[in-house]
């Protein structure tokens, strides 16, 4: 007499199994393709370059909406390391003393203002709220989205729609927005208000 064995089904693609389409960094179907071994990394950190550079430029367009023609926003341009001369003397800023020659090290001013590249805009500042800590008109912020925003840091803050630069004042009796400027009054910051932090000052840049 025969049994008759019945055979289980094992193997194969699972219902639902693996990467969902569109879920990674481009947003979008993906293909399999074959890359020599020598070339992998190369094509990871160009695919990689791509997707901050798609990301950065997303933020963007979200900021630039926001501050319509009120605040000029630019991503960095960062391109050849320029290593200038960082000279071991220091500038007196009161009685002169003879100079000294001495070059300690060189400084390159994209890797000193910009930490997270990906991250990073500079705007250009439009009205003097700032004034008293030496934020003028006209000057140039460095503006890293990717640090935390912290008490007593001067941060950008998108506020019912639009964008400002202000100290952050976190307190046990409420957070506030502080100008730097005895003119303009406090900003406090309630449940109800339309406000996020955009991103924190890092650096300014003026021009003499």
């Amino acid at each position: 007499m025969k049994h008759s064995e019945s055979k289980k089904q094992s193997g194969g693609a699972r219902k639902g199994a693996g990467r969902k389409k569109g879920s990674g960094k481009f947003g979008e179907d993906t293909k399999v393709i074959r890359v020599p071994e020598s070339k992998v990394s190369v094509v990871k950190s160009w695919l990689s370059n791509q997707a901050e550079q798609e990301l950065q430029q997303r933020q963007l367009q979200t900021a630039q909406a926001m501050t319509g023609d009120k605040l000029t926003i630019h991503v960095p341009e960062i391109g050849d390391e320029v290593p200038l001369p960082l000279h071991s003397h220091k500038v007196v800023a009161g009685f002169p003393s003879p100079a000294d020659d001495y070059i300690e090290t060189r400084l390159d001013l994209n890797s000193k203002l910009i930490q997270n590249k990906s991250s990073t805009f500079l705007l250009t500042v439009q009205g003097d709220s700032m004034k008293k800590i030496g934020i003028q008109d006209g000057d140039i912020l460095v503006v890293d989205r990717s640090l935390e925003p912290k008490d007593g840091k001067v941060v950008i803050a998108a506020l019912d729609g639009e964008l400002t630069v202000k100290r952050l004042s976190i307190k046990s009796t409420g957070t506030w927005l502080v100008p730097e400027n005895d003119h303009y009054p406090p900003i406090p910051v309630r449940e109800e208000s339309d406000i996020f932090i955009w991103g924190v000052v890092t650096a300014t840049i003026k021009q003499f």
